[in-house]
């Protein structure tokens, strides 16, 4: 897999952090988006050159302006020969989900229009790029999109985010059916709680982890490195027959 390219979204912090820093570590080349910190963006970028020898670049990008993808991919075309993994991770919180998290009577329209421009368009649209590059190239490629056990499982004010995350995984199901011919595997990562600085804005982030930890049969919280290994491995070939699914990473707690 050395020096092949992946194109991840949102990854200065938490989860796709640790998907850059997993994926560079095995010798992959590695393209990111980050939203405004540009100063942490490029002291990365150094990072992941300077440890693993390989090349980093990032960008700018709203995820809240998904139909951009296709203006990002023609820059990372200019900076890469190919494009051979795709991972959906960026996600909104704060102003952005407000009237989109919460309780069920208080939800509102443009709450959660941001989540669904956020999750399924973004998966959307930058999947189709991805796919493009991977059709043209003819080698195939793989597609991850982040999930969350919060469609499985209820969890208090995520109504908004769990019917967003049910919808990402039934669009991996089509994109996979569709794009197979081609050698390309779509597959979704579902993650428990994790700790990120996403979950730490949640109002009631402390009752969150103390529940998990009591639920999960490993007696402790997700951290970002569990998502970011099940993301590599559906990017390996030791998955090359596993496409269409979504990986359950939750530490047991959805069966409890």
């Amino acid at each position: 897999m050395s020096k092949k390219t992946l194109v991840i979204s949102g990854a200065t912090k938490g989860i796709g952090r640790a998907t850059a820093y997993k994926f560079a570590k095995e010798g992959i080349n590695v393209a990111f988006t980050y939203n405004t910190n540009e100063e942490i963006a490029n002291e990365m970028v150094k990072d992941l050159e300077e440890q693993f020898g390989i090349k980093a670049r990032a960008y700018p990008f709203n995820i809240l302006e998904p139909e951009k993808f296709k203006e990002l991919f023609l820059l990372i075309d200019e900076d890469f020969e190919t494009v051979d993994y795709f991972i959906s991770n960026a996600m909104i919180y704060g102003r952005a989900v407000v009237g989109g998290y919460g309780k069920f009577m208080r939800l509102k329209p443009r709450g959660l229009n941001n989540i669904y421009t956020a999750t399924v368009n973004a998966f959307v649209c930058g999947a189709q790029q991805a796919a493009k590059r991977m059709q043209k190239q003819g080698t195939g490629g793989a597609i991850v999109s982040l999930s969350s056990t919060g469609n499985l499982v209820y969890i208090e004010n995520y109504a908004g985010h769990g019917t967003n995350k049910a919808a990402i995984e039934t669009m991996v199901k089509y994109a996979a059916t569709e794009l197979g011919e081609f050698g390309i595997r779509v597959n979704a990562v579902s993650g428990g709680p994790i700790d990120t600085d996403a979950l730490k804005a949640f109002t009631n982030y402390e009752e969150v982890k103390q529940k998990t930890c009591e639920l999960s049969a490993l007696n402790r919280i997700g951290q970002p490195e569990d998502l970011a290994s099940a993301c590599y491995f559906l990017c390996t070939s030791e998955a090359s027959w596993i496409t269409s699914q979504t990986l359950i990473v939750d530490g047991g707690t959805t069966f409890r």
